[in-house]
């Protein structure tokens, strides 16, 4: 009688596992058949990843960081080409989406993440991870502000939450630290990983964006993460002197090149083709979608809903 009692009760568990489909950080999303399927056929990440590159000019990118330097002494390449992608995910909703458990959600905020050195560049330095939610109504001088609390707090040499939470996995030993990283991809994939763990981790996030440039590389072609719910990685390459057509005329100007991983389960292609050209779109023209370069502060637009956004 035992032995039914608890196989009743296991079942029942297991029953209300599978349809639970309530998560704190999306929204289920009612999908056509065919891209139901792909959950199936093409479960992870790494078999359903599509990989795109753009070039732009980044003559103007490059004038308007000088001038806005002068402004938001904090500003850099990093700080706007993020803002950049957050405006790009804001235009294109469609990428802002992730597959977890076989099932389609729609993510619930707009959370960007980034990568950067804690300490100088050497063989020794190590990286830091900031996560920031992109708010509608910000400009790209408060995004500054906010983005560098995050990379004050990685360099101050104190320990974040993220290496409390690493300090502790790390004591474990290998069996137990392998028993620990798969319990908290089966509370994942069953919806019941706590809220607060998804708000701080940088892997449940919208995009991952890399500026190699930085360091003075290349972009690469970058994997994406099967831990998390991380769908977008865009990596950004080092801005250098290349020929371009213009006009016709081959002529010498600074390029940027730009590569994007995309989980193609989360949309179609069309999709992903927007949300790049929104974010060329940006770092072609900062000016007028970032600003921030006047000094009594009349060009500090909201970054979105943006007013020159539907001007073409």
């Amino acid at each position: 009688m035992v032995t039914y009692v608890v196989v009743a009760v296991v079942l029942f568990l297991w029953l209300a596992l599978e349809f639970k489909t309530s998560r704190p950080d999306g929204d289920l999303m009612n999908v056509p058949p065919y891209r139901r399927i792909m959950q199936y056929l093409m479960p992870t990440r790494n078999e359903s990843v599509v990989y795109f590159e753009a070039f732009l000019d980044a003559t103007n990118f490059e004038a308007w960081l000088e001038r806005c330097k002068q402004v938001v002494p904090d500003a850099n390449p990093t700080q706007a080409t993020v803002a950049a992608v957050g405006i790009g995910l804001s235009a294109t909703p469609a990428m802002n989406r992730f597959v977890v458990g076989r099932r389609l959600y729609q993510r619930r905020g707009r959370w960007l993440t980034f990568s950067m050195l804690r300490k100088k560049l050497d063989r020794e330095a190590k990286i830091g991870t900031v996560k920031r939610e992109f708010i509608d109504g910000e400009n790209f001088r408060d995004w500054c502000a906010r983005v560098n609390s995050g990379i004050s707090e990685e360099r101050s040499g104190k320990k974040t939450s993220g290496d409390k939470e690493l300090d502790l996995f790390n004591l474990l030993p290998r069996p137990l630290l392998i028993g620990a990283a798969s319990l908290i991809g089966w509370l994942n994939h069953y919806n019941i990983l706590p809220g607060f763990f998804i708000k701080d981790d940088p892997m449940h996030t919208s995009i991952f964006v890399a500026n190699l440039g930085s360091l003075g590389m290349g972009p690469g072609y970058h994997h994406l993460y099967e831990y998390g719910t991380c769908p977008l990685f865009i990596m950004i390459g080092r801005i250098e002197d290349q020929p371009m057509v213009v006009d016709g005329q081959v002529v010498i100007r600074p390029r940027m090149h730009i590569r994007f991983s995309y989980d193609e389960r989360i949309d179609h292609g069309l999709s992903a083709r927007f949300g790049i050209d929104a974010v060329v779109r940006v770092l072609s023209d900062p000016q007028r979608f970032l600003g921030c370069t006047a000094a009594d502060g009349s060009d500090a637009r909201p970054m979105w809903p943006n007013p020159e956004w539907d001007k073409g």
